[in-house]
């Protein structure tokens, strides 16, 4: 008998693959349907993306304005229609000369809140209708400029035409946009040659197993394969409820919580382990079960 996991687990994603393929291979390893991911990666990067298996779907809610960091290379040169390695390149491909601080004068005009189109290969949509969708048919897609912020964007060393850089950026921001936009900048063109992701919210390359360790797993899943509950959205405070309390939340009931926070949310554990549920305050210590994981 399969045995059903509530849990968080990070895959450091190779490439090639995409954040759909490492669910569909997760849930066959853990012959497991309820299993899915927080935050896609395209098929060229590689690194963090956290899936989440069971219960712990009802997660993602808490997740969708996570911030995420990455490393990668730009290459100057040329610009592709996709705005990574993997499109077709638009016009003469170049090797320009550039300087190091040219390069990371015309970076610093990409940190901050910034208005920024995304690409026409992309999963935004457009009335509807992936722009990727639209794009692979040849139709032009009307993109409209969202507002995202960069929190950090620096050019770490210039090899040539490629930059190798690190970012911090909000959730919905288009790497490969900025590595476009950074192009058009220069006057060369320039797309995205890499990228790896190494964080996202609390979760880091740390954190993560390839899937060529999980299938290569026999004899069960050991604990330290997932996230340890207590350190899920750090940010919410933690309560831990009586064995009494925790039964009427499972029924959705609402309880009085020993909290002092004052915080709107709080996560309610019984014992060290079992995360039961997201409670939001009614009034001073009584909470209602906002979404219940166990």
């Amino acid at each position: 008998m399969t045995q059903w996991i509530d849990a968080v687990l990070i895959i450091d994603k190779p490439p090639g693959l995409t954040s759909h393929d490492v669910v569909a291979c997760v849930r066959r390893i853990f012959k497991q349907r309820a299993v899915g991911h927080l935050g896609t990666l395209d098929p060229l990067a590689t690194g963090v993306l956290p899936l989440v298996l069971g219960n712990m779907t009802r997660l993602a809610q808490f997740y969708l304005k996570s911030e995420k960091s990455y490393e990668g290379v730009i290459r100057f040169g040329f610009a592709t229609d996709t705005y990574d390695a993997d499109g077709e390149p638009l016009g003469e491909v170049s090797d320009p000369t550039l300087g190091l601080e040219h390069v990371r004068e015309l970076a610093g005009k990409f940190r901050g809140v910034i208005e920024q189109t995304p690409p026409p290969f992309s999963a935004k949509k457009v009335q509807g209708v992936p722009a990727y969708k639209l794009a692979r048919k040849n139709k032009p897609a009307s993109l409209q400029p969202i507002q995202v912020e960069v929190k950090e964007f620096e050019i770490l060393e210039l090899e040539g035409a490629r930059a190798h850089f690190r970012s911090r950026v909000s959730s919905g921001t288009y790497v490969r946009s900025i590595a476009h936009d950074l192009g058009r900048l220069a006057n060369c063109g320039a797309h995205l040659e890499s990228l790896r992701r190494t964080a996202v919210a609390e979760f880091t390359l740390a954190d993560a197993h390839t899937l060529a360790a999980l299938q290569n797993l026999s004899g069960g899943f050991p604990d330290n394969l997932f996230i340890h509950s207590r350190k899920l959205l750090p940010d919410v405070p933690a309560v831990t409820a009586t064995d009494e309390i925790a039964v009427r939340i499972r029924h959705g009931q609402s309880v009085n919580l020993p909290d002092t926070s004052r915080a709107r949310e709080v996560k309610v554990f019984q014992g060290q382990r079992d995360l039961i549920a997201i409670a939001t305050r009614i009034a001073g210590t009584l909470f209602h079960p906002k979404i219940v994981l166990s």
